[in-house]
This record gives C-alpha cells, structure tokens and sequence, in this order.
C-alpha cells in the first residue's frame, strides 16, 4: 500500500535520528496501553494505515515510527489513558526515557510518500508463524510505556506479522456481526512480550468500529 508520511531527521548529541508518522491524523483510532489489557480501537482506514506503518517499520532497521494516537476523536468506550504509538526495531537501542527530548526536537518535516511490499510482509509473517512453534523461539514484540506513549520494539518479522494481523482486522473487521451498526467487535489481539513469573499475560485488543457520522 501506499504511506503519505511526515519524515523528520533531529538530531540528540552527535547522532542523526529517522522519524516517520502519518501525515493525516488517523481521526477514529484510539490506543490505550496493556497495563495488562489495551485497547487499539479503528476504523477500516485507521486498522489499514496501521497495518501499513507496521509493514514500513518491518523493512525499516534505522527509522523510528511515531503514530500521534492521541489526536483523533476521543472515543466513548474503553478503559485507561489514550496514548500515542512508536515502533523502532529491537537493534535501533531506542530508550523510552529519551523519546520526549527527541519528539520535541522533531521540528517542521518534510512529506515522504513510500510503498510497502505487502508480498514480503506476508512471506515475513508466515516465517513468523512457522518458527514460534519451536521451543527456543524467543521473537516477540517487546513494550513499554512512557510520556503518555506506548513503545513496541520487535524484529522485522514480529513487525510483519503484526502487520497482517491489523490488515486482516480492517478488511474482516466490517464483516462482523453488529459492526454496521456502530457497535465496537473484536477483530484479533497483539501479545507482547509476557513477563517474567506468570502473573496476568499482556494483551492488547484490537478492535474494530465504524465511525458515528
């Protein structure tokens, strides 16, 4: 698919950051961070552009994608604060304490307009699938919250196949029972990394619902 995307390039000390982020606020998709149960709650459009910021961040080690959650339409259901969403790949050594000194320096940006391979996303996926049968698999999104944002670091298949999953949810999403009514479905969940111990699993709950005109 195609990304109509702001692209910025601040700078902390001697290093040069890469931040993306839509360049239209997704106005009916809401987050909520897993403290342990989030809610990603979307439209067709936002569930779809999502999907695609995820299939971007896949491909893209070195650049960080910034979704401003907390701009659109605040929505009347749910539980717990709204928060914004960053992605960055687990290599990129991003630190959520850092992130509000590097947000505030984004500055103006410039438009960058990219495609995504939907092809290799999917192959990416499926590879995904495969090898978290195995008993040393250890591939899962990583998260964290800070500054009213929700961190997801992964690899660029964990991403991929987070990418699907919000694809598949956008396009089935709309053909749940009760979801032409305005009423919010459930569409699939996000399992982040779990922690350590037992205790309750983290969960983030995606689902779908057609915006009230």
């Amino acid at each position: 698919m195609r990304l109509n995307l702001t692209e910025f390039r601040p700078r902390t000390g001697p290093r040069e950051h890469r931040v993306v982020r839509p360049r239209h606020t997704l106005r009916h998709t809401s987050l909520t961070a897993p403290e342990p149960i989030g809610l990603l709650l979307g439209d067709h459009d936002g569930l779809r552009q999502l999907a695609g910021l995820f299939s971007f961040a896949a491909s893209s080690r070195h650049t960080i994608v910034h979704v401003p959650l907390r701009d659109g339409i605040p929505p009347d259901e749910g539980w717990g604060e709204r928060v914004d969403l960053v992605l960055a790949h687990h290599a990129y050594g991003l630190r959520p304490s850092k992130w509000p000194g590097l947000r505030r320096a984004l500055g103006s940006g410039v438009p960058l307009s990219v495609g995504t391979d939907d092809a290799r996303t999917r192959d990416d996926a499926e590879a995904w699938r495969r090898r978290q049968t195995h008993a040393d698999f250890r591939d899962e999104l990583r998260h964290a919250t800070h500054a009213r944002t929700l961190f997801l670091f992964g690899s660029r298949d964990a991403f991929a196949r987070t990418a699907v999953e919000l694809a598949w949810a956008a396009d089935w999403g709309p053909r749940q029972k009760g979801a032409d009514t305005g009423a919010s479905v459930l569409a699939t969940a996000v399992s982040p990394k779990q922690p350590p111990g037992g205790g309750h699993p983290y969960e983030l709950l995606v689902c779908f619902r057609k915006p009230v005109r």
